[in-house]
């Protein structure tokens, strides 16, 4: 018996290869920038100084008499009062006189007490406890007040992202394939 010849076929299949890798992101942030600035509160207090007057005249013209005219106007005003009181004096004097059959009105009597000297008049102004005059003027302390100013600025910083694509290789390893192989034919038949 005779057997056919077998044609041998040897395949190969094709390979691919694929080679990946992932890619890579990177996501970052600075942080945000703050600045802040702040004005202080103020507060102004401004004192007025305190007048304080003290007015002596009185007491010097007490104890000195005082300036030269108002000392003469003393001596003159006195002068008139004591004219004034001298005359009428004299007036009296007179009435006694008139009157001279009166008991105890005799010329003794009345011209015998007018024999003291009449004092000059008063140059210096009368002595007082309240001849020195004091003014005190206060005034209120200015106050103001201004309040504290703060300023805040915010700088906010975007987002830097990176991305690194990832590799993808893709190739053939093998190719397909197809072998065949006759069979061996003998001839001597």
């Amino acid at each position: 018996m005779r057997t056919l010849p077998i044609v041998q076929i040897k395949t190969t299949p094709s390979v691919l290869h694929i080679d990946a890798d992932l890619g890579q992101q990177s996501i970052r942030q600075p942080k945000a920038e703050l600045q802040m600035s702040t004005t202080p509160a103020k507060f102004i207090v401004e004192s007025h100084p305190i007048k304080l007057d003290v007015d002596q005249s009185k007491a010097f013209a007490a104890y000195t008499g005082g300036s030269m005219f108002e000392m003469n106007s003393r001596i003159y005003s006195g002068f008139q009062q004591q004219f004034l009181r001298n005359m009428a004096e004299r007036v009296e004097q007179g009435n006694q006189l008139a009157a001279i059959h009166r008991p105890g009105n005799t010329i003794a009597n009345i011209v015998g007490t007018n024999w003291q000297a009449k004092p000059f008049p008063e140059t210096r102004a009368p002595a007082s406890y309240d001849n020195v005059d004091i003014r005190i003027e206060t005034r209120a302390p200015d106050v103001r007040f201004e309040s504290a100013v703060s300023n805040l600025n915010v700088i906010v910083n975007r987002p830097e992202i990176e991305y690194q694509r990832g590799k993808l290789d893709i190739y053939v390893k093998q190719y397909a394939s197809i072998q065949f192989t006759p069979p061996a034919i003998d001839m001597g038949l």
